[in-house]
């Protein structure tokens, strides 16, 4: 791949601002322009990505942005801010198409359409670093050795499957740290849930076999190992070994538990997704039904942004490529609208390439394929109407918000301060963020309290701190105001003190046009009963049955939330963290070795250089250097 390099003047020409300006900057970047297969991106004047696009032929695709009778007006407003472009050229256009996926997604253009999804999807992981393998919940980057099965829509989908698989196949699920120390079985033995090969319960070879059954039924071969356990129970019960019998006999129970939780569950598809749009009122809704292993994995819904003006072909080609640049895609996709034949093409190569396997993209025209595809546009439109019904409440919320407080116009950005801490150790500010979508956990912060001259429990040191280090940023990254990152209004919890300290914070950098609103406790600090605090008026409250109350209560038990997960997870780290962490050069395996050697970390610092270099993986080098740690000179 290469980049290729912008002409010197491109975004000196003329003032940015109309359709033609931006488009003159566009032709000057056409004389340079490779016709090639790559990716090129739009900025604006402050250097923000507007725009990711990918083509087969670079120059014959950016000259469509220079002639408006040919763009819809979302793209007319990105050329009129573009002032400079970026291009890498790619070898195909598979590459440039799994490089635009990846750049919309991790940059997040303002006129691109995007997929807003934050959360990863669960699997479930069979370990195969450990001769006992766990069967386990995995979520997040797939760099464990072992089989990971899924993925599946939810937690609770994959918390209620592994519940019965683990009755099913009796498979451990402790950490490899528990089943080392443990010298007795732990309560999932007594409750059939676990075989207990911690203390040797079961052989080594008929465990392997347990594994075995859940990779098969994992993998689709459930009617196999189901026949295979009524066999089994029925020897067994033949033999009038009827504990044994009963055992199958629950096993059984717990896999036809799995398979009868499944709403539809069509014969003919073993490993396939179901997408299906429904577009109202210039929104989208995508519905996406998960079938692994002939079993429904549960579904879940997407909103991409930026479809008001967008056909369904576009948005399900652009939602594909988005949804599959961070997971494996299945051997079939079934859409609900048919794509054109270029994209579909394209896609199909290039969801292949990355699955490493043939993918199949197409529609269901009949039978139970077609009324599985109508399931799944009912819950699309479903989906859509609720989150449109709850838009508009959450619009009229806001307009009354706006007259509560007197605001222009309602607030298109709220932000709520709250912090957190236990007597003062391991403070956390927390400042969560709402607008008229509802929340929005993307610009969700947390604000570790770095201030070493703040007494225990000072709270109005800490939100002084806190707003500090927020609206400094704020004033250096966007000083224009220009990327939406500013808040209309500013909720503190806390009150006429915590406002107080808020509002001198604003004061000093200089900032005047910010509302701020302390939020406290009533009488007894009974919830209901709330305060608001508003520089130069008295405290009131409002009735408690209020919509406008209940919404500030849900903003304010969102930011309380958010700042004690955050402290929680801090205190956690500083439990479990060592003073080993603190030296240059001792990562994990090293850190395990000296822990191993000496027993604590306190035996690490009071052993000499001799011991030290006696450890596996500890030079003379290293070996000096941890002495030197905890036996400093001067």
């Amino acid at each position: 791949m290469k980049t290729d390099q912008p002409p010197a003047d491109a975004s000196a020409r003329r003032p940015v601002g109309s359709f033609s300006a931006g488009a003159e900057i566009i032709e000057s970047y056409l004389r340079t322009m490779p016709a090639s297969p790559g990716v090129y991106r739009m900025l604006n004047k402050s250097g923000d990505i507007l725009y990711v696009g990918k083509a087969k032929n670079l120059k014959k695709r950016v000259v469509a942005y220079t002639r408006a009778e040919r763009l819809p007006l979302r793209l007319q407003r990105m050329v009129s801010e573009t002032a400079s472009m970026e291009m890498l050229t790619t070898h195909t256009e598979v590459e440039a198409l799994l490089l635009e996926a990846n750049l919309i997604k991790r940059l997040g253009p303002r006129y691109n359409i995007l997929l807003k999804d934050d959360k990863s999807f669960p699997y479930i992981l069979i370990t195969g670093d450990h001769p006992w393998p766990q069967i386990v919940k995995h979520r997040g980057a797939r760099n464990r050795k072992g089989e990971y099965f899924g993925p599946f829509a939810s937690a609770g989908a994959v918390n209620q499957t592994l519940s019965h698989l683990q009755r099913a196949f009796l498979l451990r699920s402790c950490t490899d740290s528990a089943f080392s120390t443990r010298s007795r079985p732990c309560l999932l033995f007594q409750i059939k849930r676990c075989s207990a090969p911690c203390v040797e319960r079961i052989g080594h070879i008929p465990y392997e076999k347990l594994v075995s059954q859940a990779r098969a039924f994992l993998s689709g071969q459930s009617q196999s190992i189901q026949r295979e356990l009524v066999t089994q129970m029925e020897e067994a019960s033949e033999a009038m070994n009827y504990e044994e019998a009963a055992v199958y006999r629950d096993r059984i129970r717990a896999l036809s538990q799995i398979q009868a939780r499944q709403d539809i569950n069509p014969l003919d598809i073993e490993e396939a997704d179901v997408v299906a749009l429904h577009q109202a009122g210039g929104q989208a809704c995508i519905q996406v039904f998960f079938f692994r292993s002939g079993c429904n994995f549960g579904n879940r819904s997407f909103f991409p942004a930026q479809t008001q003006d967008q056909s369904p072909e576009d948005i399900l080609a652009a939602f594909l490529g988005q949804f599959y640049d961070d997971k494996p895609p299945p051997k079939e996709i079934l859409l609900s609208h048919s794509l054109a034949a270029a994209d579909e093409s394209l896609l199909t190569e290039a969801l292949s390439q990355k699955a490493g396997h043939k993918v199949v993209l197409a529609t269901a025209k009949r039978g139970d394929r077609r009324k599985m595809m109508e399931h799944a546009h009912d819950n699309a439109r479903e989906a859509l109407g609720r989150r449109m019904a709850e838009s508009s409440a959450q619009t009229k919320l806001l307009a009354a918000l706006a007259e509560l407080f007197v605001l222009d116009s309602p607030p298109e950005r709220i932000e709520v301060y709250d912090n957190s801490h236990i007597q003062g150790t391991n403070a956390v500010g927390g400042m969560i963020v709402a607008g008229p979508e509802g929340f929005n956990r993307n610009e969700y912060r947390k604000f570790n309290i770095r201030s070493e001259d703040l007494s225990p429990g000072d709270d109005f040191g800490m939100m002084r701190e806190v707003l500090t280090r927020r609206f400094r940023r704020a004033q250096k990254e966007d000083p224009d105001r220009e990327r939406g990152h500013w808040p209309d209004l500013v909720l503190i919890d806390g009150g006429q003190g915590q406002l107080q300290v808020a509002i001198d914070v604003l004061i000093e950098l200089g900032i005047e046009d910010v509302l701020l609103v302390g939020v406290s406790k009533g009488p007894d600090r009974n919830a209901g009963r709330e305060r608001f605090h508003v520089p130069g008026k008295a405290p009131f409250s409002l009735p408690p049955n209020d919509p406008v109350l209940y919404f500030l209560q849900r903003l304010r038990d969102e930011a309380h939330r958010f700042a004690i997960g955050s402290h929680r997870a801090r205190r956690s780290k500083a439990i479990s963290s060592s003073p080993l962490d603190d030296i240059a050069g001792i990562g994990a395996h090293r850190k395990k070795a000296l822990l191993h050697h000496f027993g604590s970390a306190r035996g690490v610092s009071e052993a000499g250089l001799a011991d030290l270099q006696a450890v596996d993986g500890i030079s003379a080098t290293m070996a000096q250097k941890i002495y030197d740690h905890f036996h400093p000179t001067g």
